[in-house]
């Protein structure tokens, strides 16, 4: 098969991070959008990236894109698509999802059957039958209208890619994995600083970052919907890229991750967790009040997800526990600090005005991502 395009869905405003990791796997870029990335690759590039993506929610192949303003037009597209190309007379296919912005056509349900029924007329006549048993592999077509153009993808990835196998309990305001290790990666952190979430819930800041410094890749350990397509892909291909991600790994290295949460079913949560993920050696777990962080050394991180405030009766207490975060992190010596929260008023209590702010939704919540910067430390040579 010759060169295919993929499209990898993200977080709105974390399509920068995604790029760099698409480049970073070798691959080349074709189309940045809000909220997905369209990349080049082969056969190959979809156990890959699938693996080794710490940002996508999923990874699909584009199949065709078209501009229809009717469903005459959306049916004879649908059609003209070389189904047959990947979807074997045993296949079992369905439009899993469909979704429409600012386009004439808008009926999810509508479009879902007429794409379904195009789907069906094609592969009728490559495989010269009236009725297909569907009993085969799983094919999930996914259609996105944008302004009328309209992408039509499979999708290879099954269960989306922030379910990493780890996670066996959260808290009750989770941040998802591909959302944490993403906004990991737009900070300076790096293995060899030290990190503290000092709200940790169920772990998943520290266990993304402990992951990230031993080199884990987060797919090794879950299955994928492309796995059953084995007349595309063969298993050995499969098998060559977990052994590629196994041969990275190293678990033998030391670094400084601390978690902290006044709640102690949590730290038994995180600690499961972080067994679970193989990062238990590499993190510190422990029962802890915010107010009482302290730390000697400098230029250390802090990355959380402290409590929103949802719930009304829970907002009474954010100016407080906000004025704490502000008053710890005051205390620390040179260190910055990265905290996701939809709490507008979190500068003013914090006491100090965030060096950059990215807006960005958690789930359907609207958060912001305040960047407060410490100096970067001493190169060696700068050192007295």
């Amino acid at each position: 098969m010759e060169t295919i395009q993929l499209v990898a869905p993200c977080h709105f405003g974390m399509e920068a991070v995604l790029k760099r990791e698409i480049y970073d796997l070798g691959y080349d870029i074709t189309k940045v959008e809000d909220g997905r990335v369209t990349f080049e690759g082969d056969l190959e590039t979809i156990c890959r990236s699938n693996i080794f993506l710490r940002t996508a929610e999923r990874v699909m192949v584009q199949i065709g894109r078209f501009r229809a303003t009717t469903f005459d037009e959306l049916y004879e597209n649908m059609k003209a698509l070389p189904w047959e190309d990947w979807i074997p007379q045993d296949g079992k296919f369905w439009v899993k999802k469909a979704s429409s912005v600012k386009s004439k056509l808008f009926s999810a349900s509508d479009i879902q059957s007429i794409c379904k029924k195009a789907m069906v007329d094609r592969l009728k006549m490559t495989y010269h039958t009236d009725w297909f048993k569907e009993d085969g592999a799983s094919f999930p077509v996914r259609i996105f209208l944008l302004k009328d153009e309209v992408t039509v993808a499979l999708d290879t990835t099954g269960d989306p890619l922030h379910k990493r196998g780890y996670r066996t309990w959260t808290s009750k305001a989770p941040i998802s994995e591909t959302l944490a290790a993403a906004l990991i990666m737009l900070t300076p952190w790096r293995a060899d600083r030290i990190l503290v979430d000092p709200f940790c819930g169920s772990g998943t800041f520290l266990i993304e970052a402990a992951m990230m410094a031993a080199n884990i890749a987060p797919g090794m350990n879950r299955s994928f919907t492309a796995e059953a397509w084995t007349h595309l892909i063969p298993k050995q291909m499969w098998y060559d890229v977990v052994e590629e991600a196994e041969e990275m790994v190293d678990t033998d290295i030391s670094c400084d991750l601390q978690g902290y949460d006044i709640d102690p079913d949590m730290i038994r949560i995180a600690r499961a967790n972080a067994k679970q993920a193989g990062v238990d050696h590499l993190i510190h777990f422990q029962q802890r009040d915010v107010a009482d962080l302290k730390h000697s050394k400098k230029y250390g991180f802090i990355i959380t997800n402290p409590p929103y405030g949802e719930r009304l009766e829970d907002k009474k207490d954010l100016p407080a526990l906000y004025t704490t975060i502000g008053q710890v992190y005051r205390d620390l010596d040179a260190w910055s600090m990265y905290l996701i929260t939809s709490y507008e008023e979190a500068e003013r209590y914090i006491g100090r005005k965030a060096d950059k702010n990215r807006k960005l939704y958690n789930g359907m919540i609207r958060t912001y991502f305040y960047q407060f910067m410490g100096p970067k430390p001493l190169k060696k040579k700068d050192r007295v």
